[in-house]
């Protein structure tokens, strides 16, 4: 019964993301990251690169290099807020994740930084993060997680390993 539910839900999933973002003010009071077209899903042979991509590194941008329209269906950004880069949780934040990054680009993610709220960088207006927060956000756009505490990357990646897109990305390559 469960793999039958399972198989189900990722018959679904391509398309519910077919459907692309729901209009804003739905009654569920979600709306979708970012609004407009969406674009077209990337052919899975060619990976994802910005200009600031090193191969087999974790990239790590500020938010004003980066803007959330160019991950969707591209990349998986983890978003991390502080009101200061000398804010304990956020230096311990980027520490964990440096330290352990493979299982991150395995997930195809990408690290945001936003320590200016003065600034007022697309990422903070659209997400609204107060004090430290890390957001985690799947392919789609869709805001997934939100985290008031440091994480490891094991709970990261557990998390990710949960999102339909990501499910629907280990049963194509024939994963367990």
């Amino acid at each position: 019964m469960m793999k039958l539910k399972r198989l189900i839900f990722l018959a679904m999933v391509p398309l519910i993301a077919a459907m692309g973002p729901r209009p804003q003010g739905e009654a569920d009071g979600h709306r979708p990251f970012v609004r407009g077209e969406v674009p077209a899903a990337r052919d899975e042979a060619a990976p994802f690169t910005h200009p600031k991509m090193q191969a087999g590194e974790l990239t790590v941008l500020s938010a004003d290099e980066a803007d959330p329209a160019e991950f969707v269906w591209q990349a998986r950004p983890v978003v991390i807020f502080a009101n200061t880069a000398a804010d304990p949780s956020f230096t311990e934040q980027l520490a964990i994740l440096r330290r352990d990054p493979a299982p991150l680009l395995v997930r195809g993610v990408v690290v945001i930084t936003d320590t200016d709220p003065a600034a007022a960088s697309l990422w903070r207006r659209q997400l609204r993060p107060e004090g430290f927060s890390l957001v985690l956000i799947d392919k789609d756009g869709q805001v997934k997680q939100r985290k008031p505490s440091p994480r490891s990357v094991r709970e990261i990646t557990r998390a990710i390993d949960k999102f339909p897109l990501r499910l629907q990305e280990i049963g194509r390559a024939g994963l367990p």
